[in-house]
């Protein structure tokens, strides 16, 4: 039995059970994963994993209880496990207050799309990582395979997706510790691409070896590439929920506000179709939104609760109010002409973490790491020490962006606590006039 017949067997066992005035939800998510771990340019650790787990809420007027449970796939196993879940939900509801903000969708709506790729092959991607990296020290973790999500309800909500994709996180080790990291992702598997990632890595170790250069604390022109731009973008994501700016805690507030821009530039949506994350969630379908409009302020993403508390419209947003599927609109300037175009400034490969230094003004810090670079006249010219990093969103998307590469990467979340995480990004490096290093 597939997934979604799995799912569709579920649902239906659980139509059957409601009684009176009760209705449910079920969310749905699965994952058939391998995950193979390299060390030294070989796989030295390689595993799959199969799950299914399965999100049960009962409801009765304005009370409603939620359970998780996992699966085994196997319904003579899983259909009474289930019943006893509706058993024990049952019997909690009587217990619970109303809950106010209490706003269901009860439309029957209907979304679904399962991914027509051929099957992604983890062993083969294994050995042409191995033969690319013949010599090398990388270190990597590449993650592989089809996921699965469902969303059902007593109403006739049926919401089905399943894709397969990869994301290849890993880094090349100079002999003295440095170290380039890189990720490749996506959703078919080209050796060329990959090949074309590991060469840009290659040639950027062996600028590490050479004595790094200490800067003064100061600002610079510099470039972000997209993974670097990520770490800070995705900091300020839950800033768009309908939730954080009534409540005035969005790092957000004063673009929503009007009383600042952005550059002309930047043009964010969060997407369905290209992107990869379910077209619905919990709250119904998802819609296309223009979270930002050439610098200016957009959309926001309005959850059932969030409409029903402030008076808005839900637009299928999440219960957490952030995009899914967040696209930035790319601009004029080809990748091989990023160092010709900065000149002289810092080739920013990846950040190590990223917080805010000043929420309201949007103003995050951290660190940069691997692989960041002195450029002078268009070439490299040494490896940086790590330095901290203190910048307004607003400044370095707003006045002091310069450019933006013509092609966004698309970028997959490298979390696998519990379960891969879903979702994608695409974004394209920003070439700023100058980003400010503190220390």
């Amino acid at each position: 039995m597939d997934a979604r017949q799995h799912f569709s067997a579920l649902l239906e066992h659980l139509q059957a059970q409601v009684v009176g005035e009760e209705g449910f939800t079920l969310a749905y998510g699965a994952e058939v994963s391998s995950f193979i771990r390299f060390n030294q340019g070989q796989v030295r650790q390689a595993g799959d994993v199969q799950q299914i787990y399965v999100t049960l809420s009962l409801y009765q007027g304005q009370r409603h209880a939620e359970s998780k449970l996992a699966l085994s796939g196997v319904l003579d196993e899983d259909l009474p496990r289930l019943q006893q879940i509706v058993l024990r939900l049952r019997g909690v509801l009587p217990t619970l207050s109303d809950d106010p903000y209490l706003r269901l969708n009860r439309e029957a709506w209907r979304s679904e799309l399962a991914g027509e790729a051929a099957p992604l092959d983890s062993a083969a991607m294994a050995q042409q990582i191995v033969v690319a990296a013949a010599g090398l020290d990388l270190v990597g973790f590449l993650a592989v395979g089809p996921q699965y999500q469902g969303f059902a309800s007593s109403w006739g909500a049926f919401g089905w997706y399943a894709a397969s994709s990869f994301n290849f996180e890993f880094s090349l080790f100079h002999d003295n510790g440095q170290a380039v990291k890189s990720t490749y992702a996506g959703e078919q598997w080209d050796a060329q691409a990959f090949a074309r990632k590991l060469d840009g890595a290659r040639q950027q170790l062996a600028f590490l070896g050479r004595p790094a250069k200490a800067l003064q604390p100061g600002a610079y022109r510099a470039y972000l590439t997209p993974a670097a731009l990520e770490e800070l973008v995705s900091l300020c994501c839950w800033g768009f929920g309908a939730q954080a700016l009534a409540s005035g805690s969005s790092p957000l507030q004063r673009l929503f506000n009007g009383k600042v821009e952005l550059s002309p530039l930047v043009t964010i949506d969060e997407r369905i179709e290209g992107g990869l994350a379910p077209a619905f969630t919990s709250e119904g379908p998802r819609q296309p939104l223009r979270l930002i409009s050439q610098g200016r302020a957009g959309e926001r993403l309005v959850s059932s609760r969030s409409a029903a508390e402030y008076g808005l419209i839900a637009n299928g947003a999440c219960s957490g109010e952030y995009p899914l599927s967040l696209h930035m609109r790319g601009g004029e300037l080809d990748e091989p002409d990023v160092l010709q175009r900065l000149g002289t400034g810092l080739y920013i490969g990846n950040l190590w973490y990223g917080n805010f230094s000043d929420l309201p003004a949007a103003r995050l810090t951290g660190m940069t790491r691997f692989a960041t670079f002195w450029v002078e006249d268009g070439q490299i010219q040494a490896p940086l020490n790590t330095m901290r990093f203190d910048d307004s969103l607003f400044d370095f998307l707003g006045p002091q962006l310069e450019a933006l590469t013509r092609e966004p990467e698309l970028l997959l979340p490298g979390g696998t606590y519990g379960a891969r995480q879903s979702g994608s990004m695409a974004l394209p490096g920003a070439l700023l006039s100058r980003f400010t290093l503190t220390l």
